[in-house]
């Protein structure tokens, strides 16, 4: 792929994480406006791909860009969700609240919350089917509810690339057909999406491209092109 029609491309990016290398030598471009999964037996670098991409981690070597640009360069154009299980869900808060710290890389952190941010707010809990749980304590919520509540907060933030750290992840059926149908119309906007993601039984219908990874790069292009047995014997065998 042409780096000039890349949403994010990735040069020589090595990784160590405990003392071990968890990625090494990643080279790739991820196209805009695509539903991308991030997949991989357990151990391969997943969640520590999407979290050196925006950031969290820094790596021993290797650029990252984003729309030609570094991250600081693009922070406010990019959102994250991290994994349900890094979240303390017994903070006292709302899940109005929650949701309107999406607002926050837009309008800064010390500006009033304003009616229109409100409205915007119950847009999108009613997106995924959660405004009626509006002034619900975020403890309160399953896993799926949890879920769909972190993502209302990413659509608030209206941003145009979207990292999902195992999303999906013990999620009810109606919480993950719901997450998924509002991210294929995300990408019909022309919205990035770049998912952790472990099921193989669904993800040649979920994704329209794909990273495959096990510490190194074994695949990355469309699934048709990724989804192999041979890729995948690579990758889990």
């Amino acid at each position: 792929m042409n780096g000039k029609n890349s949403a994010i491309e990735v040069r020589d990016l090595t990784v160590r994480y405990d003392g071990s290398t968890a990625l090494s030598d990643i080279t790739l471009d991820l196209p805009q406006g695509k539903l991308i999964g991030i997949l991989g037996p357990n151990g391969a670098g997943k969640s520590t791909f999407i979290k050196t991409l925006v950031g969290l981690i820094k790596p021993v070597s290797g650029t990252v860009l984003f729309f030609g640009k570094p991250f600081k360069a693009s922070a406010g154009r990019i959102a994250y969700l991290p994994q349900r299980e890094t979240i303390d869900w017994r903070f006292p808060i709302t899940v109005k609240d929650l949701v309107l710290m999406g607002r926050y890389p837009r309008i800064g952190w010390f500006r009033w919350i304003t009616k229109a941010d409100v409205d915007a707010c119950r847009e999108c809990l009613e997106m995924v089917g959660m405004l009626k749980y509006l002034d619900r304590q975020i403890s309160e919520l399953s896993g799926g509810e949890q879920q769909r509540a972190f993502l209302a907060r990413a659509l608030l933030q209206d941003a145009d690339m979207y990292f999902l750290d195992e999303s999906l992840s013990g999620v009810d059926h109606t919480s993950e057909e719901i997450i998924i149908d509002i991210l294929q119309k995300m990408v019909k906007k022309q919205k990035t999406i770049c998912m952790v993601y472990h099921d193989l039984n669904t993800a040649g219908r979920y994704f329209d491209w794909m990273v495959l990874l096990k510490g190194r790069l074994i695949a990355a292009g469309s699934k048709e092109d990724v989804f192999t047995p041979e890729n995948l014997a690579k990758a889990y065998y």
